[in-house]
């Protein structure tokens, strides 16, 4: 930080002479300035090529996705309940920073409101959150779909389904509700300048001339709480849905099966990954351009919420059905 600091003051991009009387005054910023990639700028517009392409597949993808649940009698099961759960949480996810990055590297539109960042920086972290829930949700629906076929239907009612989203949504709220709280509190007085393209929790309270261990402590736990917690809880499901799977008597109905299985898994592995490499890449890659790991902090955001229609899409029978049979429609 304190070499992106000495970069920036070089670069003269610091708007606050850093007085003593500034230092007072500058306790609330009205605005923060986000620089996007810092190091990348003149690559900005060509970057943003494939950013674009990337929200655009991942509106139109989970749009479709809603729709085909919705107009579909034969989908409204739990599996595509939470998987309706999982397209509007990548749609709110990639909404919330992708406008303000592209008008960015188009417009070189950096200044954003106080509260404005501190809602995106909310609206981020929560529903990152409450898309890991969902996983856990949906690696239960299969085990009770694989494990105990005959009451799946009598333990995931509509009723069950409803009162589990909402214990996700509510977790997801009060979990994340102290980083905004928190950060609104710390006095800003050395610059209003974030080196990333959003507002990024420790990216912001960073810029704070205070002791923010209680805002990195906290996101540190959350981190690792719900990040431990939902892969011990998925993979819980799936070592049993594998012993249930391994019993069966013949190959054929062991790889169908596990194929009512395969999406969930490649989605898990789509929004896990590029969340382990960017916390590796964090933590361990000192030697790493800045610029690398704000490139992989976006991936981490948009390549999920792009991916998981496709897979479902390409991976789910029905869906991909009931797609094929709407295109065939309009040909006619």
């Amino acid at each position: 930080m304190e070499e992106t600091s000495l970069f920036l003051r070089g670069a003269k991009l610091l708007p606050y002479p850093m007085s003593d009387s500034n230092i007072s005054d500058f306790t609330n910023p009205s605005t923060f300035i986000l620089l996007g990639i810092p190091g990348l700028e003149t690559a900005h517009v060509w970057i943003s090529i494939p950013f674009c392409a990337m929200y655009a597949i991942a509106l139109l993808g989970n749009v479709a996705i809603l729709f085909i649940v919705k107009t579909e009698p034969s989908l409204h099961e739990p599996m595509y309940y939470f998987l309706c759960m999982l397209a509007i949480t990548d749609l709110v996810l990639s909404t919330s920073i992708l406008p303000k990055i592209l008008s960015i590297f188009w417009f070189n539109s950096r200044e954003i409101n106080f509260t404005a960042c501190l809602t995106q920086m909310y609206f981020m972290h929560c529903f990152t959150v409450m898309g890991s829930g969902i996983f856990v949700a949906m690696a239960y629906d299969r085990y009770v779909a694989i494990c105990d076929p005959l009451r799946h239907s009598t333990i995931l009612t509509n009723w069950v389904v409803a009162k589990l989203g909402l214990v996700l949504v509510l977790r997801s709220i009060i979990l994340i509700l102290p980083h905004p709280l928190l950060a609104r509190q710390w006095p800003y007085c050395r610059t209003n300048i974030i080196p990333h393209s959003y507002c990024e929790h420790i990216a912001v309270v960073k810029l704070a001339c205070a002791d923010i261990r209680v805002s990195s402590y906290y996101g540190l736990s959350v981190a690792f709480l719900v990040t431990g917690l939902d892969v011990f809880f998925i993979a819980v499901s799936y070592t049993q849905i594998l012993r249930a799977i391994f019993r069966l008597s013949t190959k054929d109905a062991r790889l169908k099966t596990f194929g009512t299985c395969s999406s969930h898994l490649c989605v898990i592995l789509a929004s896990y990954i590029p969340a382990l490499f960017s916390f590796l890449t964090h933590r361990f890659g000192q030697n790493v351009p800045p610029y690398f790991h704000i490139l992989v902090a976006n991936v981490y955001i948009l390549v999920p919420p792009m991916l998981n229609p496709i897979i479902y899409g390409m991976r789910t029978k029905q869906i991909r059905d009931r797609l094929l049979h709407l295109f065939t429609d309009k040909g006619n």
